[in-house]
């Protein structure tokens, strides 16, 4: 009978869709004996980011890489300014820069996603100084409190750290002070009672990793996420059905 060893088992895992969270990255290296390797990109666009091509560089854990060759990404503000390494923005490709790009635009017009010489992708990431790209989440999904934005993901991937939490959602809560405030909702693991203590816990953690506007100031232990057939947790569900008391299993 063959031995089957992790390094047997994969070479190069990828990963696309919604960011992997820590646990399910660290089981991978634990148990497969090899690194995720995450990569970027739209149905309009294809690939424009990766980890894993050939060239030769360093590929951090939870990075979506560098942009591909053909492709000129930049990190754009509001105001369509290119911002420096280090500041969160909506990522945004360089048409003029790009002979890989092709796509130029909807066929009926019924979406308009250049401004200048740039394509905007609708999503919030950061560069890094090593040309690496981090993402943050989707333009909708992050949140905006006491003027700072934080991307959901990075609340989730932190909560998950705690070892008595199985899943994580972030999502903003209107309040008049600072437009926004964190809440999270804890899935907890099997046998593992929701607490004051727990919760008290899960902030602190998240205040120390993240920062004090990052934290969660408010968490509710739930028993499940909503989420898509693919396990995409849909975190407008919170805004939009959870308030009206809609049953999470009808969505």
């Amino acid at each position: 009978m063959k031995t089957i060893t992790p390094n047997s088992l994969c070479a190069v895992p990828t990963r696309q869709g919604e960011t992997l969270n820590t646990e399910v990255v660290n089981w991978v290296e634990t148990y497969l004996g090899c690194q995720v390797k995450d990569h970027y990109g739209q149905t309009e666009t294809g690939m424009t980011c990766c980890a894993h091509h050939a060239l030769k560089h360093e590929s951090p854990v939870g990075s979506m890489g560098m942009a591909l060759p053909g492709h000129t990404l930049v990190v754009l503000d509001d105001e369509m300014n290119v911002l420096p390494d280090g500041e969160q923005g909506q990522l945004a490709v360089v048409v003029s820069q790009s002979p890989a790009f092709y796509f130029r635009g909807y066929s009926w017009n019924e979406k308009q996603a250049f401004v200048d010489d740039y394509y905007l992708t609708g999503d919030v990431v950061e560069r890094h100084s090593d040309g690496s790209y981090w993402f943050s989440g989707r333009d909708d999904d992050i949140i905006i409190t006491a003027g700072y934005r934080v991307g959901p993901t990075d609340v989730e991937n932190t909560v998950l750290e705690h070892d008595a939490v199985a899943e994580s959602a972030a999502v903003g809560v209107p309040d008049e002070v600072r437009g926004h405030t964190i809440k999270s909702y804890v899935v907890l693991k099997e046998g593992v009672e929701g607490s004051e203590q727990i919760a008290k816990e899960i902030q602190e953690l998240v205040r120390k990793r993240l920062s004090t506007h990052a934290y969660p100031r408010e968490v509710e232990f739930v028993t499940e996420l909503p989420k898509t057939p693919s396990g995409k947790i849909q975190r407008f569900c919170y805004a939009v059905y959870l308030p009206r008391n809609y049953p999470i299993e009808r969505l």
